[in-house]
Formats: C-alpha cells, sequence, structure tokens
C-alpha cells in the first residue's frame, strides 16, 4: 500500500500506533500537545470533532510541507455526557459503575490534515457499546490494575482479564481508539490510499468479526 510521504500520526497513544500498523503504512508518530478541555454546552461528537482537528493542525504547523497528518480523538458517553479519563481509583468505579449493564456510546473522530493545501478531512464512527453486569469484585481488580487511568470512560474493551463488553455488534477499532475503515473512505477521498486489505487486517489483528465495514466503507455509516 503506497501513501503520500510524510505520513505523520498525531498520537503517541499505544493502541492507536498499533491500529495504524495493521495497515502496513510507515509513518512517524508526533505528540499532539492540546487543550482537551470539553467546551460548555459542547456535544460529544462536538467535542471529538474540535480535537482531532487541533491535534492535527498543531502537529501539521510543526510538520514539513506535503505530510500528511492523522489525528483522531475518541469520547466514551452515556446520555450525552462525556466521559474522560478517571483522576484516581473512586472515580474510575463511579464510571464503571454508572457503565455496568448498559449500553453507552464510543465516538472517534478521525481528522486528515494535508499541510500543502491546507486542507482537513473528518469522519466520525459512533458504536453502541454493550456493558455485562461485572460484580464489584472484578471492578474494583481491574482498576487495581492501574489499566483504567489513561481510558476514556476508564476501560478497555480488549483487557482479556476483565473483558467488560457483552456481544458488540459494531466497529471494534473505534472502541479501542482508531477507526480502520472511516480512516481509510477518508484516504480514498484524498486520492492517498485504496485500503481493500484493510478490514480482513483489522479483523485479523483484533481476533473480531466485522458485521458492519462493509457498510462503513461505502458510507451507509
Amino acid at each position: 500500500m503506497t501513501l503520500l510521504p510524510n505520513f505523520i500520526l498525531a498520537s503517541t497513544s499505544p493502541r492507536r500506533r498499533d491500529l495504524l500498523s495493521v495497515g502496513g503504512w510507515e509513518f512517524e508518530v508526533a505528540p499532539a500537545n492540546v487543550d482537551e478541555t470539553p467546551k460548555p454546552g459542547e456535544s460529544p461528537k462536538e467535542y471529538t470533532h474540535r480535537v482531532a482537528q487541533s491535534k492535527a493542525r498543531a502537529v501539521g504547523g510543526a510538520a514539513s510541507n506535503g505530510s500528511i497528518v492523522i489525528a483522531a480523538d475518541t469520547t466514551v458517553c452515556m446520555h450525552d455526557r462525556i466521559l474522560g479519563k478517571p483522576s484516581d481509583a473512586d472515580e474510575a468505579a463511579h464510571m464503571l459503575s454508572i457503565l455496568r449493564g448498559n449500553t453507552h456510546q464510543v465516538i472517534t473522530s478521525v481528522a486528515v490534515y494535508l499541510t500543502s493545501k491546507d486542507e482537513m478531512f473528518c469522519d466520525q464512527a459512533v458504536t453502541d457499546v454493550p456493558m455485562r453486569k461485572y460484580s464489584d469484585a472484578e471492578m474494583h481488580a481491574y482498576i487495581a490494575t492501574g489499566d483504567p487511568f489513561d481510558k476514556a470512560g476508564s476501560y478497555a474493551i480488549q483487557r482479556q482479564d476483565f473483558k467488560p463488553v457483552d456481544d458488540l455488534q459494531g466497529c471494534y477499532a473505534n472502541v479501542v481508539g482508531l477507526p480502520l475503515c472511516h480512516l481509510v473512505r477518508t484516504l480514498k477521498k484524498m486520492g492517498a490510499a485504496s485500503g481493500e486489505e484493510i478490514p480482513q487486517s483489522c479483523q485479523k489483528a483484533l481476533d473480531y468479526e466485522c458485521p458492519v465495514y462493509e457498510r462503513i466503507l461505502i458510507g451507509e455509516l
């Protein structure tokens, strides 16, 4: 697969780095230091769009002309309430208690910034995430691992010793942090990549049979 030169991932997240590597793409990694504080009255969808674009522009401003910068922002929300990263164990327990046995949404906005033309291309993935009714003991054991503290909503779907999600029917990669099929369709609009092999590679890497990738790629979702 061929991309334009100077492909940059505006994130130091190991999860996003691993997902982008699934496509066999070569890329650089650059941190995007932006204010991620939600604005008053801002919806989760508006918030993720704004932050993803801010990340792309922040990294693109320091990149060489001609770079393609990819940025993403993922938000967990319940009834339009944004659940960010917990500040301590009590907040993590509060979030996980709210989510337990309920379905919430994970929203990821992807921003692709073409520095040579100062053009921004954006897409957004929304996945309904049904959480299982894990016990208090399971929840507190998971919190004790420290894993929730850098995760929006205080959990990682891929955490095998916790497995908080029950019967997902949407984009798994979105919940991890980078919806690859949404990225592919955005890059195709730019003429930057074909991406036909990405859905199969993504499903193999995540060990997940995706029921929605075809609809995503043709723009239905």
